[in-house]
């Protein structure tokens, strides 16, 4: 069993969003050819890892990689309606394979990171010419959001030259209140800047006593205790264009690969969790 600190999906992990089963799933291919370098591969992996009948294993098609004498191969194994892939490089005689990332250093790490990270109109605090932006992608009912939230109330006031983004990524598979929150905190935003970050808190502050029966009346309680106009804010809450700008935020975390709550990215660098040390550590090795 895998514990995370931090909130994943059920279906993270699952084949085409598929629920779990308990028939093994095989992997939808057909078998490699024999003497293959796929199939030798294949051969290689189940007897490396003990995989045996009830796992499916998908491998391929290769591919030629940025170095001449190695291949790319494609590797998906699936097992209990569960599935997972990564990339093997083998050399080109089929003899050596090679388990781990190939890495241009001729280019920068986090280039495609940072052309899909946009603080666009979402909520922020902190300098906006900031040489440190934090973009945090978070659910209000994901626990460890709550512990970043707790994180970042420390460590923020020490780094006030550090920007904060928040983007709404609610869970909506395992979290019933979550896109509700979200809304509400939008709404909230959509009133002021600072009437979010308010809203921000208290949604998080109420976390343990917020349940799918009362998020209503909670998040209108909230409202109210933060002077917002509440004719506005109802308004604003069912109006369509308030989810689809949830859904918008949404969509950027899928571009970027985003599995867990809380995704932070600092400067690009990506920290999955509520991992104080090492969003230190990269705060400071940007302020170097």
């Amino acid at each position: 069993m895998l514990i995370t600190a931090y909130c994943v999906p059920s279906n993270a992990q699952t084949s085409s969003g598929s629920e779990k089963s308990a028939t093994p799933k095989t992997a939808d291919s057909s078998p490699a050819k024999p003497g293959s370098v796929e199939s030798r591969v294949e051969q290689y992996l189940r007897n490396l890892y003990a995989w045996g009948p009830a796992f499916g294993v998908k491998v391929g098609p290769a591919k030629p990689s940025s170095i001449t004498d190695l291949l790319e191969v494609p590797v998906t194994v699936s097992m209990g309606g569960q599935s997972d892939t990564a990339v093997v490089y083998v050399s080109k005689t089929g003899n050596f394979l090679l388990r781990g990332e190939l890495t241009d250093m001729s280019v920068d790490p986090f280039a495609d990171t940072r052309s899909k990270l946009h603080v666009g109109k979402s909520p922020s605090m902190g300098p906006e010419d900031a040489k440190i932006t934090l973009i945090e992608f978070a659910d209000f009912e994901c626990p460890s959001c709550r512990q970043l939230d707790l994180v970042l109330r420390e460590l923020l006031p020490r780094h006030p030259e550090v920007r904060l983004v928040f983007k709404h990524y609610p869970l909506t598979d395992i979290h019933p209140w979550a896109m509700t929150a979200a809304i509400a905190s939008q709404c909230a935003f959509e009133q002021t800047p600072a009437a979010f970050w308010k809203m921000h808190d208290s949604i998080f502050d109420a976390q343990e006593v917020i349940s799918p029966s009362n998020v209503w009346d909670k998040l209108l309680d909230l409202a109210t205790q933060q002077g917002l106009n509440l004719e506005t804010y109802r308004a604003c809450i069912i109006n369509p264009e308030t989810a689809s700008e949830i859904k918008t935020t949404m969509e950027e975390g899928h571009a970027l690969s985003i599995t867990a709550t809380p995704t932070t990215f600092v400067n690009a660098r990506r920290v999955v969790g509520p991992d104080k040390s090492l969003m230190e550590q990269y705060i400071a090795f940007h302020l170097r």
